[in-house]
Formats: structure tokens, C-alpha cells, sequence
């Protein structure tokens, strides 16, 4: 495909997530590259819709009534899409993935560009409609041109299920390494909203409440951690009432009510990254390339991750790793990762930072995937 030549995005929404986000960083990249962008959405609106609007960045949306207007709103949808005239649609997700593959008969001669996010994800626990999706995607993944994925772990798996492998090009997840930097002034102010003290330790979770991130280890490592009482913890992104609910509760019955800090989403997330200590992913499943452990990474944040995804890859010889589900393996690792000095752990921070500058910038994220783009015959 011939270079500077439109590129069309396909989402469900602009709600937070790291999906989106990835997506928001990759139209802005390419407007800064003067090369055309649009986003196309199923639901308009979205917490992180204004930063394209700021820029100038056309969100274009058929307007979908719920998950069943299907027979209406695949007709507008290809239209919008016609309309926009791109040499290539790239699609975030199964339900986009799908939706784009299904539309392949009536959108001419656009390449179709599906985007992966994730790795092994334990569909029983999101009942039938994501396990269908997820099948479907298998069975129509050679309608498209190229699919991206964000991980080895996640192209690794999509080959298993029958993804054609010839057309898979890993890209990993780009970090705004100058939104996220290092910024110790604004971590005590937010230190402070949360009532930390100083001389206490904080370690953090970042990421929604759902079963994939396994708040439930976290707790449990935790409440693991008796003989430490100057460590704190904190818990930041939304969730389901219940979900809320059910991790209060087994948070008390833990004894911690006092020890963790249910922060919900925040706008301030290089603010909530420079507060902690320690940045502890404990996901159980689904990690592609973890955000949280990508930006904490860039603030110069210390990590302890599950082996889950790519996670491991990025700390590899810098942070510590523990298998999934694991309380006791976690909690010691926590033990580990703060056991040296503050200045030990700075340096250790400093290289994780360097890490992200080198390989998991924004920059190297969408040079990776226009070159994969381009590369792309005709068009």
C-alpha cells in the first residue's frame, strides 16, 4: 500500500481502556505524520473521545442501538466507511474485527487491518456472546489483510486457533513516555489525596475491576503481609457495583479494610504511578502487552508481574515475576522488589524507564505500524 494514504479506525467506543487508548495514540501519531485519519465508533461519545476531537481528528459515528441492531446498523456502518474512502480499516477487537470482516464483500478494495489486544483469556467466565465472537473471529480471520498484535503471547495463541500466521505482525503497545514521566512532586500530592504517609511503602494495582486482573490474588498477597504494617495498597479502576461489592467484602473479611485504598478510575494516572512503590500486575489471563506495567515502567516505577502475556518479556532482568494466582509467591515477591535502598530502587526505575524509551515508545508504535501497513500490496 502506497504510503501517506488514508487510514480509517474501527471501534466499539472511546470509553477508557487500553485498547482505545492505544488507539487514540495511533490517530494522533498519524495526524502528526500528516497522513490522514479518521475513527469510526459503534457508540459515540467516551471518556476519551475529547483528546481527538481536540485535534481535529474526524469521529464519525452510524450510531448502533444496542448488541442486536445488527441488520440496521451494518448497512450504515458500510456506508460511513465507503464514505470515508480509506485505503485501509483498522479494526480494534473481536466484535470490530468481526463487524469489518462481514462488511469485506461491500467495501471494495480497502484493506481490512485486524488489531488483537489480547493473549489467553478464560472465555468461560464471560458467557456464550464473547466465546461465539471469539470462534467467528477464528473462522473469519482469513478475510483479513494483516492483523496486529500487541504480544507474542497473543499472536502466539490466535496461530493456535487458526489465525493465519503469514499475516500476523507483532506490534507492541506504545507508551507516551512524555506524558509518563517521572514526576515525584505530583506522586506525594496524590500520596497525600490518598492519605499515605511518607513513611509508608504503596503498592499498586491499575487495571478495571474484572476477573482477568485477579484483584482476588492481590488481596490475598496482602493480607499476607501482617508482619509489614507500613505497607499500604491501592486498588485504581472502575468496575460492576457487585464486582465493588464482593472485593470490599472479601477485602474485610481479610482484615484489610484499613491497608487498601479502593481509588476507582482516575484522570490523573502519571499522578497515581508516582505515588507508588511498586506496580504489581497480578492478572491471571488475557494480558497481551499490559499498559499499566508500560507506563508505570516509564515513570520509573518498580514491578512485580504475573507471567501472563508479554508482562515478563518487559521486565525481563529488571523486575520480578511470579506465576499467576499465586498469593504467597506474590506477597514474597513484594518483599523482594522493596527489600533494597530507595537509591537501589531508583536505579532500577531509571533502567526500566530507559527500556521503554528505547523499545515502547508512541513514536516506535506507529512508525511499527505503518510500516506493517504499507507493506500491504495494492492499495
Amino acid at each position: 500500500m502506497a504510503a501517506g494514504k488514508k487510514i480509517t479506525l474501527l471501534l466499539r467506543s472511546l470509553d477508557r481502556g487500553g485498547a482505545e487508548r492505544q488507539a487514540v495514540g495511533l490517530a494522533l501519531g498519524l495526524l502528526k505524520r500528516n497522513i490522514p485519519v479518521s475513527v469510526v465508533l459503534f457508540y459515540p461519545g467516551g471518556a476519551l473521545a475529547p483528546d481527538l476531537s481536540r485535534a481535529g481528528v474526524p469521529l464519525l459515528c452510524p450510531g448502533k442501538a444496542g448488541r442486536w441492531d445488527l441488520a440496521a446498523f451494518l448497512p450504515r456502518l458500510a456506508r460511513t466507511i465507503r464514505a470515508e474512502n480509506p485505503a485501509a480499516l483498522y479494526s480494534f477487537l473481536e466484535t470490530p474485527n468481526l463487524a469489518a470482516s462481514l462488511l469485506r464483500p461491500f467495501l471494495g478494495g480497502i484493506k481490512l487491518v485486524w488489531g488483537v489486544r489480547a493473549s489467553n483469556m478464560d472465555l468461560r467466565r464471560y458467557g456464550w456472546f464473547p466465546r461465539l465472537n471469539f470462534r467467528l473471529n477464528c473462522l473469519l480471520s482469513r478475510r483479513a489483510d494483516l492483523i496486529i498484535a500487541n504480544s507474542f503471547a497473543g499472536r502466539d495463541l490466535v496461530v493456535s486457533q487458526g489465525y493465519p500466521g503469514e499475516r500476523l505482525a507483532v506490534v507492541p503497545n506504545g507508551i507516551d513516555t512524555e506524558r509518563f514521566q517521572p514526576d515525584p512532586p505530583a506522586g506525594r500530592c496524590q500520596r497525600l489525596a490518598w492519605g499515605v504517609g511518607a513513611e509508608e511503602k504503596l503498592i499498586g494495582l491499575v487495571g478495571r475491576l474484572d476477573p482477568m486482573k485477579d484483584h482476588d490474588t492481590f488481596l490475598r498477597a496482602a493480607a499476607l503481609c501482617g508482619e509489614a504494617p507500613e505497607l499500604r495498597f491501592v486498588c485504581v479502576g472502575h468496575g460492576a457495583k457487585a464486582e465493588q461489592t464482593r472485593l470490599r467484602d472479601l477485602a474485610a473479611s481479610l482484615g484489610l479494610p484499613e491497608k487498601v485504598i479502593w481509588a476507582g478510575p482516575s484522570d490523573h494516572m502519571p499522578a497515581v504511578y508516582n505515588a507508588l512503590d511498586l506496580l504489581s500486575l497480578a492478572s491471571a489471563y488475557g494480558e497481551g502487552f499490559s499498559n499499566a506495567v508500560g507506563e508505570a515502567m516509564a515513570c520509573g516505577v518498580n514491578c512485580v508481574v504475573s507471567q501472563v502475556g508479554d508482562s515478563a518479556l518487559l521486565v525481563e532482568g529488571l523486575g520480578l515475576t511470579v506465576p499467576p494466582g499465586d498469593p504467597p509467591a506474590l506477597a514474597q515477591a513484594w518483599r523482594r522488589a522493596l527489600a533494597p535502598s530507595p537509591p537501589e530502587r531508583e536505579k532500577t526505575g531509571a533502567l526500566l524507564r530507559q527500556r521503554i524509551l528505547e523499545n515502547y515508545s508512541l513514536d516506535k508504535m506507529v512508525d511499527a505500524t505503518l510500516a506493517a501497513i504499507y507493506a500491504l500490496p495494492g492499495g
